[in-house]
């Protein structure tokens, strides 16, 4: 589902399930990538893994599929620092995502100047949005590596 709106003069605002044509953009999408010494399959386990400091619960995560990840992500006793430094772990990890991935790098800076929004029904408010409201971190995060990429070519 995508929905539209303009937001700030021309730019234009696309809500959606990161799903369909724009997969790529989600957590679940497979790709290697490497983070931390470690190699995954998509960057929903790399991130889940990060959850703790333990290298032996974290080499469990290279190799599940992103919603077994999600689901051993729950059951971690979180690291201490989590809550200050989660975004910055979805930062980097994206980062590497993109730029570890010739061909997702190119479709990240194939959407333009687009807004980015993680519009999902599934109540995750804090990296997405359900119904337009929401922090949308996810799709700040991939804004703004989006730029980057724009830059560093």
């Amino acid at each position: 589902m995508r929905k539209q709106k303009k937001i700030k003069g021309d730019i234009l605002k696309i809500s959606m399930e990161f799903k369909d044509n724009y997969f790529f953009l989600s957590n679940f999408y497979t790709c290697k990538l490497t983070y931390d010494g470690l190699t995954y399959f998509n960057s929903e386990a790399a991130f889940q893994a990060q959850k703790t400091l333990d290298r032996n619960e974290r080499i469990k995560f290279t190799a599940v599929r992103p919603g077994e990840a999600k689901r051993l992500g729950r059951r971690l006793k979180l690291r201490t620092d989590w809550e200050d430094i989660k975004v910055s772990i979805m930062y980097d990890i994206c980062l590497a995502k993109f730029t570890q991935n010739p061909e997702l790098k190119k479709a990240l800076i194939s959407t333009g100047d687009m807004y980015l929004e993680e519009g999902n029904d599934w109540g995750d408010k804090f990296w997405g949005t359900v119904d337009g409201k929401g922090e949308n971190n996810l799709g700040k995060i991939l804004m703004k590596i989006r730029g980057k990429l724009k830059v560093d070519g």
